[in-house]
């Protein structure tokens, strides 16, 4: 690919391309980086924060296929969709939503994985305070957990309560509140155990203010460059970790909202009915039960398919029906995910 002027972002010529041939690239030959992108100034805004704060840790970051930080390198992975516009379309395409893709999702993702870098970096778990505080970050992730909605023994941060899933990730998420600028955490979490969390992270920070980091490797992790798998084939594995066979076990809730077709019922389709609601539908349970929207799809698309087969009708108001519809299908969608173990701790 030709270099570009200073200042001028690179021409891709896969831009113009239609998505099933730009699925058959391999991510290498992508190209991109994130120098000239959209994510780039939200990653110099991590880096003032961070200093604002009298931190010395500039984590650096490259383009891999998903959101993370390694375990024995201070640094960010960053998805590869977010250095371009026509990615993050293709992103929105096959997984319903860009996670990352808005200014204020992107920050509260850096700040998580700054959270991770810092502990890395300063080897932050092997102190004993740390590990009385929030546990041991040698604990085994697990494959799922189960969160306590109503908890107040952790921050809020990203959706899923993902402070909740292990000790390291509950630092991350208490990081990124206490750096989160313009945000009065003591105010906040007055009157939870959650304060204690904060407040030691606080003393914490200010200890470590104007030290060098101990880990100092740039190694970058799964870069995008060597990543050799095709878009269509990225795509269909992600895809896959949400795919299966789900029993008709919908039918007696189905019941409950829609009626039953019969003589002289003219009322509207349940199925079209779900169709139409489906991406507001989405949206709402993504983000009460934080549960990826293609997942959440997947448990309304056997909505769709069962109405459809019962032949059930909206019988009743649609403003009633609506919060009921998205009370049964976050159900369903919490139901299957604890079911099937989908659930990884980030």
């Amino acid at each position: 690919m030709p270099a570009s002027p200073a200042g001028r972002r690179p021409h891709y010529p896969w831009v113009r391309y239609r998505t099933e041939r730009l699925l058959d690239l391999r991510l290498c030959d992508l190209g991109v980086r994130i120098a000239g992108s959209w994510v780039e100034p939200r990653i110099a805004r991590l880096h003032d924060e961070l200093a604002r704060r009298g931190l010395r840790l500039r984590p650096h970051c490259w383009l891999s296929t998903e959101w993370f930080a390694p375990a024995d390198v201070p640094g960010i992975a960053v998805p590869f969709y977010l250095a371009h516009p026509r990615l993050m379309r293709l992103e929105d395409r096959m997984m319903l939503e860009v996670e990352g893709g808005t200014h204020r999702e992107c920050m509260r993702l850096l700040r998580h994985e700054a959270g991770h870098a810092v502990e890395t970096a300063f080897r932050l778990a092997s102190r004993p305070t740390w590990r009385r505080v929030f546990g041991r970050a040698d604990r085994p992730y697990p494959r799922s957990y189960r969160p306590r909605p109503f908890s107040r023994r952790y921050v809020l941060h990203l959706d899923g309560w993902y402070a909740q899933s292990h000790p390291s990730e509950d630092f991350a998420e208490t990081f990124a509140v206490w750096l989160t600028p313009g945000l009065d955490w003591r105010r906040e979490y007055a009157g939870w155990p959650a304060l204690r969390k904060l407040e030691y992270v606080d003393a914490l920070m200010r200890e470590i203010a104007g030290r060098a980091p101990r880990v100092r490797t740039r190694r970058r992790v799964d870069p995008l460059s060597r990543v050799r798998t095709t878009l269509r084939d990225h795509y269909r594995a992600r895809q896959a970790r949400y795919s299966r066979h789900y029993p008709d076990v919908f039918d007696r809730d189905l019941h409950r909202l829609f009626g039953a077709s019969g003589p002289g019922v003219r009322a509207p389709a349940a199925a079209s009915y779900l169709r139409r609601m489906a991406p507001r539908l989405r949206r709402v349970v993504a983000a009460w039960t934080g549960e990826p929207r293609y997942a959440v799809d997947q448990v309304l698309k056997d909505m769709i398919v069962r109405c459809r087969e019962l032949d059930l009708r909206v019988t009743r108001s649609e403003a009633d029906l609506e919060t009921e519809t998205a009370v049964m299908l976050t159900v369903q969608t919490m139901n299957f995910v604890h079911a099937t173990d989908h659930r990884v701790a980030v």
